[in-house]
């Protein structure tokens, strides 16, 4: 077995934090300036970096039997939870009226389907060189903007505004990101994170849903002719922090490391405690600065938590297609009562 590499499922581990992090702080952002700033700062980076990574996990897509593989793997769940979240959703927002639409996903499984789609525009754009393929791609991901349909329909809209970012990736070596952990790379990091806050604290107004990639530009209402030039500062913006992000994590095993290859666990399941919490009364005990730290841990524990071999492993099925984990669970139980048979 191929050893795993534990600066990525460091980096994978501590993005889907983030995204916790930034899913549980949605809430209370038009009250608290401190947070929206925190807020805009997280997603400027945490998608962008993921959709970074897979791009340069997908170098075998040409492989025999790739294609079917990342179907099973992303167009099979996507189902299953489409499904499951649309029943979710029927309960908790109390709708009289019942509706599974595969073609518009629920809120953070546009992932899903845009990763399907970038997988299959890499047999287009490898055709090309390097340079023509990264300027096609980021003028498709402005010319989108004007496309009014093009929304969360499939999840087109941010399947072609964060294409290259996965192009990106695709083209990234490993050598690149050893260059970017050297310390002269974690200083300037540090630096443009604490300038890109900065800004974001002084430049309040700015629309954060800029950064999500789902809206044409008339929904974001922006003038036609500098919309443009916002999406492509902000693709640039979000490319250099996602390699700053890049540049600051460790390479050594930590003890939250195992829990990076179980992400998409962690991104599929914590829907289904986020979205009751904005739902609940328990928000109203989140008033000031201190007691957003209690979300940050909040977030480490549904992160580890969600990621553990408990969850996992029954969550397998659903996720994976496979029931490989519970069948271990349950060679061990049958060890451990064998034993406690003998020993009596």
């Amino acid at each position: 077995m191929k050893k795993r590499d534990y600066y990525f499922d460091n980096a994978k581990f501590i993005l889907m934090f983030f995204v916790v992090f930034g899913h549980l702080i949605q809430s209370f952002i038009q009250d608290h300036h401190t947070v929206y700033t925190l807020y805009k700062a997280i997603y400027t980076f945490h998608m962008p970096a993921f959709i970074l990574i897979s791009g340069y996990f997908a170098k075998g897509f040409q492989k025999e039997g790739y294609l079917r593989k990342i179907s099973f793997k992303l167009i099979i769940p996507y189902l299953i939870f489409q499904l499951i979240y649309s029943v979710f959703y029927f309960f908790l927002d109390s709708k009289k009226t019942f509706v599974v639409d595969p073609f518009d996903p629920h809120w953070s499984l546009w992932f899903l389907i845009s990763l399907f789609f970038w997988n299959l525009f890499l047999f287009i754009f490898t055709m090309v060189n390097r340079k023509t393929a990264l300027t096609l791609a980021v003028i498709l991901s402005l010319l989108v903007g004007y496309v009014d349909w093009m929304t969360n329909y499939l999840s087109l809209s941010r399947t072609f505004v964060f294409f290259p970012l996965f192009l990106i990736g695709f083209y990234l070596k490993k050598e690149h990101f050893k260059v970017l952990t050297t310390g002269p790379y974690r200083i300037a990091s540090l630096v443009l994170f604490t300038i890109v806050f900065t800004g974001f604290y002084i430049v309040p107004d700015m629309n954060y849903q800029w950064l999500f990639g789902s809206k044409p530009y008339e929904a974001l209402g922006a003038e036609i002719y500098t919309a443009p030039v916002m999406r492509f500062g902000l693709l640039l913006l979000s490319t250099l922090l996602v390699l700053a992000f890049f540049s600051l994590i460790p390479k050594r095993q930590l003890f939250f490391t195992p829990f990076g290859k179980n992400t998409l666990y962690v991104y599929l399941l914590h829907g289904f405690i986020v979205q009751p919490f904005r739902h609940s009364e328990l928000q109203n005990y989140f008033y000031n600065i201190e007691t957003f730290f209690l979300l940050l841990l909040l977030s480490f524990v549904i992160t580890v938590l969600l990621s553990s071999k408990l969850f996992t492993t029954f969550a397998q099925p659903l996720i994976e297609l496979k029931v490989s984990r519970i069948k271990q669970y349950f060679a061990r139980f049958q060890k451990y009562i064998e034993k406690r048979k003998l020993s009596h």
